[in-house]
């Protein structure tokens, strides 16, 4: 009668382990070969199983970091502009069209505001539009640059969860002694953009009124993103508020 002692030989995952069984069957060396080659078969699509997890779970890091780093640029945005070279625009009526054929867009502007193009500084475009005299109130354009994860506005999620983390990344009011005050109004998504509404405030400052269209668009080698934000402080509301809200809601691509 055949004798068959199994010897357990642990591999380096504490959990596997092969068997190799003795026999002076020949039907028995037979068994053992087909043994150990199912548990290597089984070691190795664990192997890809497990390898596959890593390359999701690190696929989708990459994807955050990138959604974090748009975000970032979006709130840095709606806080500072570059310095800006400004030319006046002629007068004629309350409202004219500006076109950018180089950027393909359009948006319906206050006619006696100076138009300024500033120095890109890590975007890709910027373009402003702002009173002759003195004021906090402006309508802006910026456009970056999109990775190819970006395909739609809703690579970013869905335009509550977009609205409130990018408003909530400029709240500073719990911060002692407090800072900025970020508080949301509202926001919808309508024909590919993010509409979004938001007041900010600083300590012992005036509030400033946001308004901010968001869309994407292919210049034909890669995805950008547009930016229009238009602000005015509450002194300047009745003067502008209306005016600014109607450019921002004007803008559209060509």
């Amino acid at each position: 009668m055949a004798s068959i002692s199994p010897l357990h030989t642990w591999s380096q995952r504490p959990h596997h382990a092969s068997f190799t069984a003795f026999s002076n069957n020949k039907g028995t060396n037979q068994y053992k070969k087909q043994f150990v080659f199912c548990c290597k078969k089984q070691e190795q699509e664990d192997d890809a199983r497990t390898l596959n997890r890593f390359r999701i779970e690190e696929q989708d890091d990459d994807s955050r970091t990138k959604r974090r780093e748009v975000m970032f640029q979006l709130a840095f945005t709606a806080c500072s502009f570059p310095a800006i070279v400004s030319y006046a625009l002629a007068a004629n009526e309350d409202l004219r069209v500006y076109t950018d054929e180089l950027n393909k867009f359009e948006i319906s502007i206050p006619q006696d505001w100076q138009l300024g193009a500033g120095e890109p500084n890590g975007f890709k475009s910027i373009t402003a539009f702002y009173p002759q005299e003195a004021s906090s109130s402006s309508v802006s354009v910026v456009i970056t640059g999109l990775g190819p994860d970006f395909t739609r506005m809703e690579s970013f999620g869905k335009v509550e969860a977009f609205a409130d983390t990018l408003v909530s990344g400029l709240d500073r009011s719990w911060r002692r002694p407090p800072g900025v005050a970020a508080k949301l109004i509202d926001c919808k998504a309508s024909k590919g953009f993010y509409y979004i509404e938001y007041t900010l405030q600083n300590p012992g400052e005036s509030r400033k009124h946001l308004f901010s269209a968001i869309g994407m668009a292919s210049n034909g080698w890669y995805n950008r993103l547009y930016t229009v934000t238009g602000q005015f402080v509450e002194e300047e509301s009745e003067k502008y508020g209306s005016n600014i809200e109607k450019a921002v809601a004007s803008f559209r691509f060509i």
